[in-house]
């Protein structure tokens, strides 16, 4: 079969103006849980974007752990190559994909650290052997095989037992938004999408994109 043969017609939703919110993070909070209720597969993944010193763009898929008014936080390894990235270059973006439901969401903005208070408590809160996890991956480091992570799983799982620190090197990010981008897929591959840019006053102009 040829692979640009393969086509779908989008036709489950629509998204006006007038049926839409006008604060993007209540629009955003009822797309998350249209998924979740929906039984989308892993809604809370999102693929995230950054750039390095070599302007060359990386993504990955993390998964979102909260999101208020301040922004959107996922957790990882601060010596990762995205964490390196992002210390050079603190913008990036996040893209949500319910394919389900035939929409997407993009976010872009400048990401900053949670509090260590708020790693803290996202940390104890994961089950023990993703917190053994935490020590045993040296992220993005080229390792000889496997046999070395599960070596350094036993060597801390001795070490702490049951109540594993948080190590200095892990924790949150924020991304704080300044534009959103709410995608619905339509029939004729004329879609819907609405641009939220965040303006001087702190208010969000939403516009409509050609798709």
């Amino acid at each position: 079969m040829n692979i640009a043969d393969l086509r779908k017609s989008y036709e489950k939703a629509e998204l006006s103006e007038s049926a839409s919110h006008a604060d993007p993070l209540q629009q955003f909070d009822q797309w998350l849980n249209e998924a979740i209720r929906g039984e989308v597969p892993e809604p809370n993944a999102m693929t995230l974007a950054t750039v390095g010193a070599n302007l060359r763009p990386t993504t990955r898929v993390v998964l979102i752990k909260g999101y208020d008014e301040r922004g959107i936080v996922w957790y990882t390894n601060y010596n990762s190559q995205k964490g390196r990235q992002l210390a050079g270059n603190p913008y990036a973006a996040l893209q949500f994909h319910w394919v389900e439901l035939e929409r997407v969401v993009r976010i872009e903005g400048l990401v900053e650290k949670v509090s260590d208070e708020e790693s803290d408590e996202y940390f104890h809160s994961r089950p023990l052997d993703s917190r053994i996890g935490a020590w045993a991956s040296p992220q993005s480091e080229v390792i000889e095989n496997r046999a070395v992570l599960v070596t350094n799983a036993a060597k801390y799982g001795a070490q702490f037992m049951l109540r594993p620190p948080r190590p200095p090197h892990w924790g949150g990010y924020r991304l704080k938004p300044d534009t959103w981008q709410f995608w619905q897929g339509r029939k004729s591959r004329l879609h819907d999408r609405l641009r939220y840019s965040l303006q001087a006053d702190g208010q969000w102009l939403r516009e409509r994109l050609a798709p």
